[in-house]
Order: C-alpha cells, then sequence, then structure tokens
C-alpha cells in the first residue's frame, strides 16, 4: 500500500539526541569512476526455459547471448517456492521466516482479496527486526540511483528511502546526471503463472505436441497446452530483455554495468510453483561482468541463494555488507573465502492454506522437515483453479485416472522426514527417509538443518496472528513511525527519530520526486526549507516534519 499523503508538522528546533540510520563511514561516496553500474533483468515463475540452459524448444536469442557473454550458473536458488517470501529474501538478504515474511502474502490489495485468506486474518506489513534495511538503501546512501520497474511484493511496504524511482516508468535515463552510478531492476511479468491462461488466445511459439511432459503430469490436451503457453511466454521474455540490454549498448554503458538475469523462483505451474523441490526454487541465473573480460561463456556449478544476492551487490559496489546479512557474497572483493555447500528453503501459508516445510539441499540430496505431517501435499488454492492444466488434473484424479507419479501430490498426509537423491531422481518422487542404506545422509542433513535454524530462528513458529499481535503491542494496528525531529544551528541540520531501526528521508522541495536518504548532518547555509519523513519497515510512516528558514 502507498500513502497518498503525508500530514505534515512544523518541527520545532530541539537538542534532544535521538537514534540515527546506521550507515557508518564507509558508506561516504565512492570516487564514481571505481563504481560499476548494475542491472537486474528478472522474470517470474520460470525454471530453465533459455536455450543457453539446452531447452530446444525455446528460442532466446537475447539472455542465451548474455550467457554467451557472461557466466551461466546452474545452482541457483530461492528460497521461497513462490514470489513475496522469495522477494522478501533477496531485498534484505535475509531468510524469510527469520524475519516474519514467510506468509504467502501479507498485505492484502483489498477488503474483498481477505476471502482468499484464513479466518481471522488482518492485513500487514511485516515489522523487520531494527537493523534490516532494503539494500538498495545502502546504494542510495553511498550515491547510487536506484530505480525498480516495477514489482515490490516484498511482505512489507517499503520506506521511501529505498529507490528514487519505483514504478513502471523507472529507469536509470531517468537520472539527472548521467555519470552517476545505478543500479536499475527490471521485471518482467509475461511467465507469471497468471499469464497462463490471461494470454491463452495469443498466438502460440511452442507446439503442445512437442513439449516434454514430466512424470508426475497426465498426458492431457490441457497440460501440453499449458505448457507450451509457458514456453512461449519465455520467449516473448526475451525479446522484452533484449530492449533492455539494447538500451544499455545505446547509452555506451554496457562496458561498465554488470548485468544478472534470474528468475524469482521456479515454474508457474501445478505441483511446481510453491514447492519446495528443485522443480521449484532452482532457476536461471546468468551474470555478465565486463570487468571480467575472461569469464564468458562460463558454466559455474557452485550454489547461490537468493540470500546471497544482497552482499554480492554491496561487494561488487565496494559497500561494506552488514554483518546481519544471513548470505554471503559470490562475487567482488568481499567474496566468501569458503564457497557455499548448502542452500535452505520454506514453505509457509499459501493463501488461505498454512503449512510448514523446512528445506536443505547439498550437491546431490535434498532433506525436507514437514512440521504439519497431518496436512496433504495438495493445497486447494483458488489461484490456480484458474489455469486449465490444473482443473483438468483434478478431474482425472476424481475419476481415478491418474497413475501413481502423478498421485503422489494428492497423498492426504506427508512424513515428518523426506530425503531425495537429486541426481537419480531429478523429479524428487521417490522418498528415501526410511531407506535403511541412506540413514547417516538423512542424519547429516538433518543435523544440519537443526543448526541453520537455530542459527537464523523460525517466526513460523508460533501462529501467524500471534506474531503480528505482538508487533504491535496487542494493538489492532501497526505502530506509526515517530515523526523526526530537526535539530538546526548556524552550521549544520542534523536529524533524527525515536523509533529505533527508522529509516531517515529529507527533500528541499516538496515536489522532489524522490526522498533522499539522510546519513549525516546537511549543511545548513545550503537550505532554505526542508521536508522529512521517517519509516521503520512494519510500521506506519511518520508524519512529515517541515523546517523553514
Amino acid at each position: 500500500m502507498k500513502h497518498s499523503f503525508f500530514s505534515l508538522m512544523v518541527v520545532c528546533v530541539t537538542l534532544v539526541a535521538f537514534c540515527l540510520p546506521q550507515y557508518g563511514p564507509a558508506h561516504a561516496p565512492i570516487p564514481t569512476k571505481t563504481r560499476p553500474n548494475i542491472l537486474w533483468i528478472t522474470c517470474e515463475d520460470m525454471s530453465f526455459h533459455l536455450g543457453a540452459y539446452g531447452n530446444k524448444l525455446v528460442k532466446t536469442p537475447n539472455l542465451d547471448r548474455l550467457s554467451a557473454e557472461g557466466v551461466r550458473y546452474t545452482n541457483a536458488f530461492a528460497t521461497a517456492g513462490v514470489c513475496a517470501p522469495s522477494r522478501s529474501s533477496i531485498i534484505t538478504g535475509m531468510y524469510q521466516q527469520s524475519i516474519g515474511t514467510q506468509n504467502m502474502r501479507t498485505l492484502a490489495a483489498s477488503a474483498a482479496a481477505l476471502d482468499a485468506y484464513p479466518p481471522g486474518f488482518k492485513s500487514y506489513s511485516a515489522v523487520l527486526p531494527e537493523e534490516v534495511k532494503c539494500f538498495p538503501e545502502y546504494l542510495r546512501a553511498a550515491g547510487y540511483y536506484c530505480t525498480n520497474n516495477s514489482k515490490e511484493d516484498y511482505q512489507f511496504e517499503a520506506p521511501p528511502t529505498v529507490w528514487d524511482e519505483s514504478s513502471n516508468k523507472a529507469h536509470w535515463r531517468n537520472r539527472t546526471d548521467k555519470t552517476q552510478p545505478f543500479f536499475a531492476v527490471f521485471n518482467f511479468t509475461v511467465t507469471h503463472e497468471s499469464q497462463v491462461w490471461v494470454r491463452a488466445k495469443e498466438p502460440l511459439l511452442v507446439k503442445p505436441e512437442e513439449v516434454t511432459l514430466p512424470p508426475y503430469y497426465p498426458d492431457v490436451p490441457e497440460v501440453r497446452l499449458d505448457i507450451a503457453r509457458h514456453l512461449s511466454n519465455a520467449m516473448v521474455m526475451d525479446e522484452q530483455a533484449g530492449k533492455i540490454l539494447d538500451q544499455l549498448r545505446e547509452d555506451g554503458l554496457d562496458q561498465n554495468t554488470i548485468v544478472f538475469f534470474y528468475s524469482d523462483h521456479g515454474d508457474g505451474l501445478p505441483f511446481v510453483k510453491r514447492e519446495i523441490y528443485d522443480r521449484g526454487l532452482r532457476v536461471p541465473f546468468i551474470v555478465k561482468n565486463p570487468f571480467e573480460k575472461t569469464k564468458k561463456g562460463i558454466v559455474d556449478n557452485q550454489f547461490i541463494s537468493f540470500v546471497d544476492l544482497a552482499p554480492t551487490v554491496l561487494s561488487l559496489t565496494g559497500l561494506p555488507i552488514p554483518s546481519h546479512l544471513q548470505g554471503q557474497a559470490f562475487l567482488g572483493k568481499q567474496k566468501a573465502s569458503v564457497p557455499r555447500r548448502y542452500t535452505f528453503a520454506a514453505r509457509d501459508r499459501m493463501d488461505s492454506e498454512y503449512d510448514r516445510v523446512r528445506t536443505v539441499r547439498d550437491r546431490r540430496y535434498r532433506y525436507v522437515r514437514n512440521y504439519m505431517p497431518e496436512k496433504p501435499y495438495y493445497q486447494n488454492i483458488r489461484y490456480r483453479l484458474q489455469q486449465p492444466s490444473m482443473r483438468a488434473i483434478l478431474a482425472l484424479k476424481e475419476q481415478g485416472k491418474l497413475n501413481q507419479a502423478q498421485r503422489l501430490w494428492f497423498r492426504p498426509a506427508k512424513p515428518k522426514e523426506e530425503l531425495y537423491d537429486c541426481q537419480k531422481d531429478p523429479y524428487e518422487l521417490t522418498n528415501l527417509a526410511e531407506d535403511p542404506d541412506y540413514q547417516d545422509r538423512l542424519r547429516e542433513l538433518s543435523k544440519v538443518y537443526e543448526e541453520w535454524i537455530q542459527k537464523v530462528g523460525d517466526k513460523a513458529a508460533e501462529p501467524e496472528m500471534v506474531m503480528v499481535r505482538q508487533w504491535w503491542s496487542g494493538k489492532e494496528q501497526a505502530p506509526i513511525t515517530e515523526t523526526p525531529q530537526i535539530q538546526s544551528d548556524f552550521s549544520k541540520i542534523t536529524l533524527s527519530c525515536a523509533t529505533k531501526g527508522a529509516s531517515i528521508g529529507y527533500k528541499q522541495r516538496w515536489k522532489d520526486p524522490s526522498w533522499k536518504v539522510y546519513t549525516q548532518p546537511i549543511t545548513a547555509s545550503a537550505v532554505d526549507s526542508l521536508y522529512v519523513v521517517a519509516h521503520r519497515i512494519g510500521y506506519g510512516r511518520s508524519p512529515v516534519a517541515v523546517l523553514k528558514r
């Protein structure tokens, strides 16, 4: 939700000391020539459907070219098989269940949308630990121009200090100073689950009879058509990505811009999206770094988790990595000395349906812990019933026409633990948890999981609305961030806020398009007026304080 207006408050000069946002001296501006631009091209709900990843049915020349000019990663994993929890981990560098953003989703679009949520649910913006920020704020504090075009879906309202622009018009081309380094995100939605039915009448670019079906799907026209539509949408997405890459070249920026491409999780198809197996978590991931000329057409098999994205961007831009971040850099000067050995993920409430599943994956095996084994694998999620293949699969289930592999999704309960050999069983259909030959591996990964969950924590250990009421101190709505304080003397203006963890933004003119990130006192002689806002993530945004000189 966005506030359409702010209440204004003229604040008297005060000498009271309050908490300031913690960026530290290392966030002082770095000479422009030493700072690379960063471009993220992202898509939604897509597994390895690029020519570069061996898919022969799709034609994706633009992203294939990007792969040929950079590094193609084969083991990049989301922390959730669904968008909002996954996106919260990307923007914060924190596992979603460790900060209370694990449920899909927290912010209802409208009162009518609450029908898709559990009884008693109240829409909320997750209240993050006071030290946790959206990482673009660190970049902006260091002088980067940061744009998001345009999906956020972070499980909380982003503070106004996170982006210079966040809209479908946001672009690096909008910055006034063309030498200012930028971090730009472009998110393409054409591959989203919903586009399988929304674009049903668009021309198909892939023939349904040519698609390969995984063993968990029945071979019926609806399934083939939905997969063909999804692959066709991937080809359209490649065209959209190509336009952004062309603009980068047109602007003469391709040689000093590090380009990332990835999907937010696996395919938007039945028994794939929302799942915590490879098919729901493993994504295409490409990085082109023009500063590393020798790394072209390289395949890298190292493990990457989405919590690693924030520290990696900070590492590449020469900024310090805050100690609270739970990921590790895989590129740049602060690249982790020890490569990642495991990736972790979680599955919690999906729309109206509660569950709690955790998983750890090493090079070969996946371990799954089911905290609600009494619940079935399949969840009756109304949203995906709009997909023809989902309806066809359910009809065949009722008719008793699904084979053993296809019925696995509809088991009425789950074991407490699952173990899969992802090398021998890439679709993860054979649970080895009770196989005597695999007990050592089961115990090993169970221990790895226990150590991880103890380290990062798990907010899902308590009911969702209990968690929310605790954030709100037992009240019926979120706290409001305290009004920022303005302290002025003849030489400088100092801003502060009594709410711990609040980010502070300021403008010199109300019509200025974005709020600057406050990090240090402002020279008083350069200011005639000042508008100041504060926002702790999960709280309501503060009233705006105004200084008139």
